[in-house]
């Protein structure tokens, strides 16, 4: 069963993994026994994530990665390809998020969004795509995408239908690449504790939300590890298309 969810053989690029979601999924994915291919625009950032592995007896690489330039992507590819091999797994978590309220927004804050979070989970898998085609090698999609891309906050009207697009865009990918065994899923995380929104959890106001979810308690990273480790392996052979919600129940409080 074990073997089932190994990672063993495989190459992961994991995007915006500087901090938060990003750089614990990379030590998920090497724990599993996959190299893995760090990216981020600031890549001293990534040192300490690159040790982390490194000592846990993971091996790993880190890249200058900025999703909104092609360049850099095909870069990116390119070094993982050097000193790896052919990158298998593709985790698109990169992601931005501004809030504000919509008729605050300007156009500058509205592309930025949709830049980062949704053309460039397009450029960053269709790169990573068009290789494993070339090679004619199997492959894994996992788009990131949020609990808010199936529903709806005030003050988030780009995020949320950033992370809209992400799921139906997920679909449209995996309906596409099938054929070429590359299957292409997403994940739609609830609320976690992340450096993006610990000081808004740490407030009165923040705490006061996190008792209307059912869990009644924020999300702990490592109760994503097995949803990813599922959509990264073998275990989900089967599997395409499909977008898997891990919020503690946050979808189904208002039915």
């Amino acid at each position: 069963m074990q073997n089932l969810f190994s990672l063993n053989g495989k190459i992961a690029l994991v995007t915006g993994a500087s901090s938060g979601l990003g750089h614990h999924f990379a030590k998920v994915l090497a724990s599993a026994g996959a190299k893995v291919v760090v990216g981020a625009r600031r890549r001293e950032k990534l040192d300490n994530l690159v040790q982390e592995i490194s000592d846990a007896g993971g091996e790993v690489i880190a890249v200058t990665l900025d999703v909104n330039n092609m360049d850099s992507i095909r870069a990116a590819y390119d070094e993982a390809e050097k000193h790896l091999g052919l990158v298998d797994i593709i985790l698109n978590n990169a992601g931005v998020a501004d809030t504000v309220a919509f008729l605050e927004m300007d156009e500058e804050s509205w592309d930025y969004t949709m830049d980062t979070n949704l053309k460039a989970v397009m450029r960053v898998a269709q790169e990573g795509c068009k290789r494993l085609v070339a090679a004619d090698k199997p492959g894994v999609v996992i788009n990131i995408s949020s609990l808010l891309g199936l529903a709806f906050q005030t003050l988030q009207s780009a995020y949320a239908t950033s992370k809209a697009a992400v799921i139906h865009m997920t679909r449209c990918m995996a309906s596409e690449m099938m054929r070429h065994n590359i299957r292409v899923n997403s994940i739609a995380p609830g609320y976690f504790k992340t450096e993006m929104n610990a000081g808004f959890f740490e407030t009165d106001r923040g705490k006061a939300y996190i008792k209307t979810i059912p869990a009644r308690r924020l999300g702990k990273l490592e109760e994503l590890d097995g949803p990813l480790l599922l959509l990264a392996s073998e275990a989900s052979s089967f599997v395409n298309g499909t977008t898997l919600v891990v919020d503690g129940g946050h979808m189904v409080k208002s039915f």
